[in-house]
């Protein structure tokens, strides 16, 4: 039977991720919130310090998701798919714009910064266009599977061209959120196996590659990687005994000492050590850390235990929805959103090389949040076209692909 309302299940399940956010984001961002409104102070650009700065700058940033969150939730999917090649090219030609007018952040230019507006990063917005682009794309090409030339190598043109500019930003950790939703829909779709472990071939070849180029010439904007592996492969006791303070294993002690900290019930809401100086990007990167050491374990599994319900909604989603193109768009948003939290969650747990990739929906950045909350509005609006039929997870990790997608 078709639904014409929303999946309330879901919408309340992402709400209650943001609030959890901006609850944090109240805690762990003191410090840094007076550090940078002390320097706008010396600057003359604001006449007090404020312990709230990126709270206040986080509450905007959510009531405006809500708002652009409702807004697609009412626009029929169907609008994206009409408009797919127009969005994929102004996705495309805005985040060239960072090689023009772009600002370097952590030895990266993907930041757009214009007087008077809040900073952007074009990337968050090119994730989802990339993804709209490969469901209409697969959705239109269907029946050309066996053709090679009319799906295959479109098909990766149109990766390898928002790759190519990841490289070049340097942005490796996009490229390591976005390669797998490429090779999943891919997958589902229909495609070839060989031709899946081939692409896995050409991306651990480029990955070694990279990594011998900042092994021998450390000062080219690939070092930072190579120096990343070999932390992520040290003995984390030795990292947390050493006592230097530089760039290549002192951020990586302090998210330890943090997650360390906070045992399984956490120091105390409002208690972390961490965050006061020591561990950089503590509202941003690394709030999981800090979670962890005011929470405890208790609340971080909680946190993955909501993750793993919003995914397995989005998957009802995209099994339910009977067009293609919602079908598609639906699975390249939920792995999309599983990949850049298992991330995430992974480098704090040193189980994943360091990587600067948000905790969605938590963490700190007015871009991710809005892609974010773009993206579920649209997964709303594929909802209300969906049939919902008796069926549970087991169900879906045991049918066959090609009847689920």
């Amino acid at each position: 039977m078709q639904k014409k309302s929303i999946d309330t299940t879901l919408m309340f399940l992402i709400l209650a991720l943001v609030i959890f956010g901006m609850v944090m984001i109240s805690s762990v961002s003191v410090y840094s919130s007076f550090k940078v409104t002390s320097r706008m102070v010396a600057a003359g650009s604001l006449g007090e310090t404020q312990n709230y700065f990126y709270l206040l700058r986080t509450m905007f940033n959510v009531a405006m998701g809500i708002v652009i969150m409702v807004i697609c939730s009412k626009i029929p999917y169907q609008f994206f798919e009409k408009f797919a090649r127009h969005i994929f090219i102004a996705g495309f030609i805005f985040l060239s714009l960072v090689f023009i007018i772009g600002t370097e952040y952590n030895g990266a230019k993907g930041w757009i910064d214009i007087p008077g507006l809040p900073s952007l990063q074009p990337v968050e917005f090119m994730k989802l266009g990339l993804i709209i682009i490969l469901a209409y794309f697969l959705k239109k090409r269907r029946a050309m599977i066996a053709d090679i030339y009319m799906w295959f190598i479109p098909y990766f043109f149109y990766v390898g061209l928002v790759f190519l500019l990841l490289i070049f930003q340097p942005d490796f950790g996009s490229i390591l959120i976005l390669a797998p939703v490429t090779i999943a829909l891919y997958y589902v779709w229909g495609g070839n196996i060989k031709y899946i472990l081939l692409a896995i071939f050409v991306a651990l070849i480029g990955a070694i590659s990279i990594y011998a180029i900042g092994k021998v010439a450390p000062k080219t904007g690939v070092g930072y990687i190579s120096q990343r592996i070999d932390n992520f492969f040290r003995n984390s006791h030795s990292i947390v005994e050493t006592n230097n303070r530089d760039d290549k294993d002192y951020q990586m002690k302090q998210w330890l000492i943090a997650i360390g900290s906070g045992w399984f019930f956490g120091l105390g809401f409002g208690k972390s050590i961490q965050k006061f100086g020591y561990l950089p990007e503590v509202q941003g990167d690394f709030i999981f850390s800090v979670i962890v050491e005011e929470l405890g374990f208790f609340w971080a599994i909680i946190l993955i235990t909501i993750y793993l319900l919003i995914t397995y909604r989005w998957f009802l989603i995209a099994r339910s929805v009977k067009d293609l193109f919602g079908k598609y768009l639906a699975l390249g948003i939920t792995i999309w959103i599983l990949v850049q939290a298992s991330i995430n969650i992974g480098v704090n747990l040193n189980i994943v090389p360091l990587t600067w990739v948000t905790l969605p929906f938590v963490s700190y950045g007015g871009s991710s949040l809005l892609s974010l909350m773009i993206a579920v509005g649209i997964l709303l609006s594929i909802s209300r076209n969906a049939e919902y039929k008796p069926q549970n997870l087991s169900d879906i990790l045991h049918a066959k692909r090609r009847v689920i997608f």
